[in-house]
């Protein structure tokens, strides 16, 4: 087909819209790790036929999100420690590289998108409400990254920040004040801010050291 005779597509796909919210139900805990995804109840949910919610699910299966076993299914993946570990080591070189791209850029514009999330951050923190807390927690991230301006590293990470969603329910628990994850988030702006890189790559990776000793004891990025 020669290219002049490709028409725009305006809408997403059925299969498209489905994954998109089974992405989301994953990522917010409303499929848990370990749920099996049954065919038919999904396709009298959606009201679809069974065709682009296969295809949906085959989306989510390649992008690592659900399992696939023989003879049984479907399932939401588990994250196990050694996941925790390769998440976050992975989140680290990301933001590692994203953070070298920043400090060589606009830094204050940088820090200002990235105040915005952290105020999103204290105003669930003070309303007592940790599903809102992290999802700013994760939008500081998605930021970071986009703020380095490589369209690259925003794809990398992509799955990888809903794998950190599937996390961060659990990570929540572990802090006894959740002013600690703010004040986290506000040291690395104050960082960028001032433009000191060393500083910045310190605490980003301070950071994920800290999620990981807290979601698999005994694992570390320096193991």
């Amino acid at each position: 087909m020669p290219l002049a005779d490709i028409e725009p597509v305006n809408r997403e796909s059925t299969a498209g819209i489905i994954a998109r919210q089974l992405r989301d139900a994953i990522m917010t805990g409303g499929l848990p790790p370990g749920t099996q995804l049954g065919e038919t109840e999904l396709a009298s949910r959606f009201q679809v036929s069974r065709g682009p919610l296969r295809e949906a699910m085959q989306r989510l299966v390649s992008e690592g999100l659900l399992r696939s076993e023989r003879h049984r299914g479907l399932f939401v993946i588990d994250l196990e420690p050694g996941d925790v570990f390769d998440i976050y080591s992975a989140r680290w070189a990301i933001e590692r590289a994203a953070a070298f791209q920043i400090m060589k850029g606009d830094r204050e514009a940088a820090a200002a998108a990235l105040d915005i999330t952290v105020k999103a951050m204290a105003e669930a923190a003070d309303g007592d409400d940790p599903t809102a807390l992290s999802a700013a927690d994760l939008h500081f991230h998605e930021t970071l990254i986009s703020a380095s301006g490589s369209k690259r590293l925003v794809r990398m990470a992509s799955t990888l920040l809903i794998e950190t969603r599937m996390c961060l329910a659990a990570l929540q628990s572990t802090y006894q004040r959740v002013e600690e994850r703010v004040n986290e988030h506000n040291q690395i702006i104050e960082a960028i801010r001032g433009g000191d890189l060393d500083t910045v790559l310190s605490l980003l990776e301070a950071h994920m050291e800290d999620a990981v000793l807290r979601l698999a004891p005994g694992t570390s990025l320096h193991a």
